[in-house]
């Protein structure tokens, strides 16, 4: 059987459902959501590269990770969304590896960042003062290019191991994009050195990610301790609660997609929870820090005077 087997030269992706009367509507939601998802974080970027005032290390780590989600959903959103209606839904075996390793990129990448914006709130409410001073543009930009380097790295080896596989039982992804999960399921090698490496590797990630955000928060408690009035104590902490929201969802998103014996798989469910954070996630996050940030909704309003005026 291995001897007569030839790699696929293409994939084909099955999608979401293969109920036709759900495709106009399911079309309509997601091609809302995505639109939703661009302009947001583009406007967010836009927003944090014009107003003088977001130019803070906060805003910085924000507008990666507004980068972040618009890459890692546009890996995936424009070919989910042409496939509802294309009779052909094939996608090349280069272009599936390519697909993967971008999103797995940009999804690793936000998981670090959202670690490297813990401990920038750390810095900034343990010694407000001289928060500019440690927190300079050397800091920012090392802890970016180690977030990247490092999730650059961490997907070649997923990319790698998956796309080395033989895919000898079918070409046919019961998905609505290229992820290790549906891929291994069609996969006539031994899978069990893959899913070593996802617990390992991945693993190592979500490991160090969840330390370095509870050890960050730790001494935020502990700083916000130190304030003697309940009022000043509110104001500090409310600062993190949209970065709270944003790493709680994330993160459980995450560690419930992957962190799971293949034998726990199920295509429907992982299907909605893929939608979940490939698509609504980086809708959420720009909505979540533009509607609990005081400095945003000011910058919004500047910019409206401006435009109208």
């Amino acid at each position: 059987m291995m001897e007569n087997y030839s790699t696929p030269t293409e994939f084909i992706l099955l999608g979401i459902t293969p109920a036709p009367e759900l495709k106009v509507a399911f079309f309509v939601l997601f091609l809302i959501v995505y639109l939703v998802t661009l302009i947001a974080n583009l406007g967010m970027i836009i927003l944090i590269k014009i107003d003088s005032q977001l130019h803070l290390p906060m805003y910085f780590f924000l507008s990666h990770l507004s980068f972040c989600d618009l890459c890692y959903s546009s890996a995936v959103g424009p070919k989910m969304l042409v496939d509802y209606f294309a009779t052909d839904k094939s996608i090349p075996f280069i272009g599936c590896a390519l697909q993967f390793y971008v999103f797995c990129s940009f999804t690793d990448s936000e998981l670090l960042l959202l670690a490297a914006m813990a401990f920038d709130r750390y810095v900034a409410i343990s010694n407000p003062l001289l928060y500019t001073v440690n927190m300079s543009n050397r800091v920012c930009y090392l802890l970016i290019a180690g977030v990247y380097m490092m999730a650059v790295v961490d997907a070649l080896i997923h990319t790698t191991l998956t796309f080395t596989l033989n895919f000898c039982r079918s070409n046919e992804i019961n998905h609505f994009f290229c992820d290790v999960p549906p891929l291994l399921l069609i996969s006539c090698s031994d899978t069990h050195v893959n899913e070593l490496v996802i617990f390992i590797v991945f693993g190592f990630i979500e490991i160090f990610t969840i330390s370095a955000v509870l050890i960050s928060y730790c001494y935020i408690i502990l700083s916000v301790f130190r304030i003697h009035s309940t009022e000043g104590r509110c104001k500090t902490f409310s600062t993190c609660t949209s970065h709270l929201t944003a790493f709680t969802i994330f993160q459980g998103t995450m560690l419930f997609m992957y962190f799971r014996p293949s034998s726990a798989y199920s295509l429907d469910q992982d299907k909605i929870t893929s939608l979940f954070y490939t698509l609504v996630i980086p809708m959420l996050n720009p909505l979540i820090y533009s509607l609990r940030n005081k400095d945003v909704k000011g910058a919004v309003g500047k910019l409206k005077n401006k435009i109208c005026y």
